[in-house]
């Protein structure tokens, strides 16, 4: 069976397409620039040579078209027909309280993810663009969605709710939903894998370090606690993204400047966290580079960076009363061995025995950063998002089928 993951964005299109048999990528690429008359199509085909084609793309249903036309081309391609393709899954960011797991897409679920378009403003409507552009090229072909927040619906109410009144709640589901939750999920199981030891007797720090950043505090399996809130803002100092600060700024800092709730939203998600600190950069490479040039800044904002993670990485070793490893992964996670020792150093009270040179070994690949006998691992694990929504969108056809 081939099924291509779709990732859709306001002005883009990521694409995986997957032969399940074989558990291999056949291609990958993205949309860019959708809209403009200057859209950019990167393609990536196992085997072939890269292609990139700049084109006018206006829209997501052309934007699928030129992706499927180019898995068929006789050149570039990887397929002999589109029949080929047995099913897609879609990313979706929010799946609120109304989906606890994937599902395939029926009318009903088209109408829900809509209805929660209001908690993910920014994701959803994308996600939906992406739905329909496949129904438009690929009439008939299942579709399965897999939402970010799904792992996080395991969470207990004492760590989901916000202690402000209820009637919040009730009418508007004000509430922490968790964010990033394929890859604290993909990660939990593979870290599981890696030390031998079953999944349901593991306590888990995972730890999601990219632009944007999560922790999760992942006990037998399940979410119990995690950083993002109910918008992806809340929690670790992010690329852009201030993270958790007291609420009262808010409207103090409107009042003094004078800004509108959307110009403040945009300065707390596009213009704060690492971008802001070190008036640099938003990359974490670049923070390091000018780190190491003795940049007064940079090394605050790393500083802080690391601060922040390495304080709740503490607080979900308290929640779980315990822990067997922490994992890092994503692109920070996986390729900053920079901050891997800035967190892991400070951590030597929890049991973390910290291995330097086996930090600094290798990329794009499973390790363990602590010495043999650390009482509390350390691990690097790559994540992929991406085979995660292959698999379950695999299992719910086949589940149909059967």
């Amino acid at each position: 069976m081939n099924i291509l993951v779709i990732n859709a964005g306001s002005s883009s299109v990521k694409y995986q397409l997957y032969d399940m048999e074989n558990a291999t990528v056949l291609a990958k690429g993205r949309v860019e620039r959708i809209g403009m008359d200057t859209a950019i199509l990167m393609h990536e085909p196992a085997g072939k040579p890269d292609f990139h084609k700049v084109d006018e793309i206006l829209e997501h249903t052309t934007a699928i078209r030129r992706v499927l036309d180019v898995l068929v081309h006789p050149e570039h391609g990887v397929l002999t027909a589109i029949s080929q393709i047995d099913a897609v899954g879609h990313r979706v960011v929010h799946g609120g309280e109304s989906f606890k797991s994937s599902v395939l897409v029926t009318d009903e679920v088209k109408k829900e993810i809509r209805r929660l378009f209001d908690l993910a403003p920014l994701h959803n409507p994308a996600h939906m663009l992406g739905i329909s552009a496949v129904d438009a090229n690929m009439p008939g072909v299942p579709q399965a969605v897999v939402f970010d927040t799904a792992f996080h619906q395991t969470m207990p109410a004492k760590a989901y709710l916000y202690p402000v009144p209820m009637a919040l709640y009730r009418k508007h589901k004000v509430r922490r939903y968790g964010f990033h939750g394929t890859s604290h999920k993909y990660v939990s199981e593979r870290a599981a894998a890696f030390l031998g030891r079953p999944l349901e007797q593991l306590k888990l720090i995972t730890c999601h370090i990219g632009n944007g950043a999560s922790c999760a505090a992942v006990w037998g399996g399940q979410s119990v606690d995690t950083s993002m809130g109910m918008t992806p803002l809340e929690g670790l100092m992010m690329g852009t993204r201030s993270g958790d600060l007291d609420p009262a700024i808010v409207p103090y800092v409107m009042g003094k400047e004078d800004l509108t709730i959307g110009e403040v939203s945009s300065m707390l998600n596009k213009h704060s966290g690492l971008q802001a600190i070190s008036g640099i950069s938003s990359d974490m490479r670049e923070i390091v580079e000018a780190v190491e040039a003795g940049d007064k800044n940079a090394t605050l904002a790393f500083e802080m960076y690391a601060y922040r993670l390495r304080k709740y990485i503490g607080a979900y070793a308290a929640a779980m009363n315990g822990v067997d490893a922490i994992v890092f992964t994503a692109g920070v996670g996986e390729n900053s061995a920079p901050l891997r020792k800035a967190v892991c150093e400070g951590l030597s009270f929890l049991g973390v025995d910290f291995d330097e040179e086996a930090n600094l070994l290798g990329r794009g690949i499973e390790k363990r950063i602590t010495k043999r006998g650390s009482k509390v691992e350390a691990l690097v694990i790559p994540t992929n998002e991406e085979w995660v929504i292959a698999q379950d969108t695999y299992s719910l056809v086949q589940s149909q089928s059967d």
